[in-house]
């Protein structure tokens, strides 16, 4: 309910050489081709949580106390068993979460003096109830925003790079291409320049025609003056 299908799965196989199965797994950033597992499984040491509120509603110390090692006992078997099966570090995070599904049996372990270090610190698991998992994963969902806000601005800022190189080649092509240009208009300047001053003085002692004798001699129509620029 708090992570998208791509961020978890189910039944996952987090340990190398064991056939056991965690409940579910965070997929964490890990090396360029492996996913890094954080495991999480449920457990309900429903036997002993129910003996120790039977010995609350009787009130009697001593049964209190004894019900109390039984359920701290099995909350330790809890915990040892989803560090033998589930953590082997680096596939998976040095810690996995033990969740208790119920709010008051979570409250029942935090009631117990050390038990919540002693898990955290023994078996390398934290203990996680409803309220608390639900935080858990909406600050590792907002890590993965964090990442992906991290990796598009690296994609943007590449595009960025690209387009400035892109930039500098187009203005250094428009340069090359207007420097074609003018060099072309000033041969075209000089060549025209001289050609014609060296025509008009061979012509020099020529009689020049009026434009309609040139005309009848030299007879140029639109149409051919058209096909002249097409060609």
């Amino acid at each position: 309910q708090t992570l998208t299908p791509e961020q978890y799965a189910k039944n996952v196989k987090t340990k190398e050489g064991s056939n056991a199965l965690v409940e579910f797994a965070v997929k964490l950033p890990g090396t360029a081709d492996k996913i890094l597992w954080l495991p999480i499984d449920s457990k309900f040491p429903k036997e002993d949580f129910e003996l120790l509120l039977q010995a609350y509603d009787v009130a009697d110390a001593t049964l209190i106390e004894e019900s109390r090692k039984a359920f701290i006992r099995g909350i330790k078997k809890c915990a040892t068993d989803i560090c033998n099966k589930y953590i082997d570090a680096p596939n998976t995070t040095d810690f996995a979460i033990l969740f208790l599904p119920f709010e008051s049996l979570y409250a029942e372990v935090l009631r117990t003096p050390g038990l919540f270090e002693s898990i955290r610190r023994e078996y390398n698991v934290v203990i996680n109830g409803p309220t608390t998992l639900a935080a858990f994963l909406s600050s590792l969902q907002m890590g993965f925003r964090t990442l992906a806000i991290e990796k598009r601005s690296g994609e943007v800022w590449q595009l960025l790079s690209a387009v400035k190189t892109e930039f500098g080649n187009f203005a250094g092509m428009l340069d090359k291409a207007q420097k074609n240009i003018q060099t072309g208009l000033d041969q075209l300047e000089h060549v025209a320049g001289v050609r014609t001053r060296a025509i008009q003085k061979k012509l020099k002692g020529v009689d020049s025609l009026t434009i309609e004798e040139a005309g009848r001699i030299l007879p140029i129509t639109i149409d051919d003056i058209n096909d002249e620029t097409d060609v």
